[in-house]
């Protein structure tokens, strides 16, 4: 009679097999040139980008209240490079990789092996959660290197607006990967969400110099909440209880219906 019960061997050989399939996934990751661009280095490029070339974006901001009142645009765009970060990779790598891996029957190989394709999304999960970290500490280290942006007022809370940003951005980015037929599928429906993403989070108008009715709006967009909520905790404005409360909301939403329509197989 075979025991199922797992034994300390068996759990060791898991998790060596859990590291082995992280640092391959890491190997792919970074011979994707593209990938490596986007996800680590865009947010920065973006950032130089904006603070350098757009005319006044280093101009002191005369015309809003305080606490907006004395800073340059392109210290309103620093936190916000950290919610680009999310949102590339989330909405670009993410399915891409996970419908491609389906379409050349990765993870229906992976289903015969005792790690099971679930490792995959794991994996995927730690490398790309590990690219955008790299990416938003790059954009933040540039920022205050090349433009002496000011860092948070609260960095605590920055990290878990961050974090929940993150896991939304990833919820929609796995959903997407679960059911789009093809990677490249996968990858025009993130960039379809993705710009518009970008514009309701104030990349092109900042959080404070954005319509009122825009704004509201936002309010209720994982990527928007993320910036409004990051702004908070940068300047110091409080907590942005309801921002917070609508990443949650979209995250549990996102990776709960990713769970019940993902596709193992094409």
């Amino acid at each position: 009679m075979t025991s199922q019960t797992l034994t300390p061997a068996s759990s060791h050989t898991g998790t060596r097999g859990l590291s082995a399939l992280i640092t391959a996934e890491l190997r792919l990751f970074l011979r994707d040139a593209g990938n490596v661009f986007f996800v680590v280095a865009f947010p920065t490029v973006l950032l130089i980008g904006m603070g350098l070339a757009i005319p006044g974006m280093r101009e002191p901001i005369t015309d809003l209240p305080e606490p907006w009142l004395g800073l340059r645009a392109v210290d309103l765009f620093v936190p916000l490079m950290l919610c680009v970060a999310a949102a590339t990779a989330g909405l670009s790598t993410v399915p891409a990789y996970l419908a491609s891996y389906r379409e050349t029957g990765v993870l229906r190989r992976m289903a015969t092996t005792p790690m099971r394709p679930q490792g995959v999304l794991f994996a995927q999960a730690v490398v790309q959660l590990a690219g955008v970290t790299a990416g938003g500490v790059l954009a933040l280290a540039v920022g205050s290197l090349v433009f002496d942006a000011p860092m948070a007022q609260n960095p605590l809370l920055a990290l878990v607006v961050f974090l929940l940003a993150t896991a939304s951005m990833f919820g929609i980015g796995v959903l997407i990967g679960g059911l789009a037929p093809k990677g490249a599928t996968a990858s025009g429906i993130g960039m379809l969400i993705y710009f518009p993403m970008l514009f309701l989070a104030g990349l092109w108008t900042p959080g404070p110099m954005m319509p009122d009715a825009v704004e509201a709006i936002a309010t209720y967009t994982p990527l928007g909440a993320a910036s409004q909520a990051m702004s908070e905790a940068w300047f110091g404005l409080g907590m942005p209880w309801v921002q917070l409360v609508v990443m949650l909301a979209w995250a549990v939403l996102m990776f709960t219906v990713a769970a019940r329509t993902f596709r193992w197989e094409v």
